[in-house]
């Protein structure tokens, strides 16, 4: 192994900086030439690749976003885009290849691993959604800014008695729904893996209220069938049986943007350094995640093929808890 590459691809995630800089300084720790890849595999396929050093990656650990850039690649998809791809790679002399991202861009090296390419992942996504690990690079931080607008629009429901519908990000994943609904006292959370009817939840808002609560929160994830404008309307037709006055927030790409807390920087900087650490060792085809406090990696095509689950007791602890 003489040299190696890094992109960061789909969406970008708190964190990514640190995992970036993990890979370029113990890549050059190794003795390694360490090479960017610019906007993911959509620059693999165009060659934008570029040199860098240990200083080049200085400063951006607390950063948001990703200095790499990211972007889909619909074409990498498709075999044709992927030996584009390899025929950079070869051409460029690079021996090995450590990707940052989520489920869609795990899956992509995958292929490039099927195809006898030496790659090896990095989990990173606000959604949590990534088989192989239990926290994958930018969740802490996204969950601490919906945090942070729960605690706020607490305040102000508080001072006018309404309930309020916060819909935060996770794609088909209630993961960040379910923690921020647990660690911002909501009186109930709306998650794609556990449908709800809009007539229990009516009644949990009229249970709240007649119990005399000054406000209450309801936490929706943006993948559940009833997400918060569908809510909304719902609960507009009914209004008379609530009590409360509704209203919904939607946090939206505000939680990708935060300035990355040292959880997941401590985290990107462990998993990058474990991607470099298994190719020193001749290892490849792995996502590196975190499993049980440890850096683990997972074979990447298990990875791709399989699905993660939310635990029901959280589901159920949060609803105990909102009584």
């Amino acid at each position: 192994m003489k040299r190696i590459a890094v992109l960061t691809s789909g969406g970008d995630a708190p964190g990514m900086n640190a995992a970036i800089r993990a890979v370029v300084r113990t890549g050059v720790a190794q003795g390694w030439d360490v090479y960017g890849v610019r906007l993911g595999y959509v620059g693999l396929i165009a060659g934008e690749i570029f040199p860098l050093s240990a200083r080049d990656v200085g400063g951006i650990m607390q950063q948001a976003g990703t200095v790499l850039r990211s972007a889909r690649a619909p074409e990498f998809k498709q075999e044709s885009g992927r030996r584009q791809a390899l025929d950079v790679l070869e051409r460029t002399g690079v021996d090995a290849l450590v990707v940052i991202g989520g489920s869609g861009t795990q899956a992509g090296a995958a292929e490039l691993s099927r195809m006898g390419y030496p790659v090896v992942g990095v989990a990173s996504t606000i959604d949590n959604d990534i088989y192989g690990t239990e926290m994958s690079i930018g969740v802490d931080t996204a969950l601490n800014i919906a945090l942070e607008a729960i605690d706020r629009l607490k305040a102000t429901a508080s001072a006018l008695q309404r309930a309020f519908l916060i819909e935060v990000m996770g794609r088909d994943c209630g993961y960040l729904a379910l923690m921020a609904a647990l660690a911002g006292g909501a009186e109930a959370v709306v998650i794609p893996e556990f449908e709800t009817d809009p007539e229990a939840l009516i009644d949990d808002l009229r249970a709240a209220y007649e119990r005399g609560k000054a406000h209450s929160i309801v936490v929706v994830a943006e993948g559940a069938r009833f997400d918060a404008e569908r809510l909304v309307h719902y609960f507009q037709e009914h209004r008379d049986r609530i009590g409360f006055v509704v209203r919904a927030t939607i946090l939206g790409h505000v939680q990708r943007g935060g300035i990355p807390t040292a959880f997941d920087r401590v985290l990107a900087s462990r998993l990058g350094a474990g991607a470099v650490g298994e190719l020193a060792a001749g290892r490849a085809g792995v996502m590196m995640g975190l499993t049980r406090g440890e850096i683990t990696g997972t074979p990447l095509e298990v990875v791709a093929a399989s699905r993660k689950t939310l635990d029901p007791r959280l589901l159920e602890l949060a609803k105990v808890l909102a009584t």
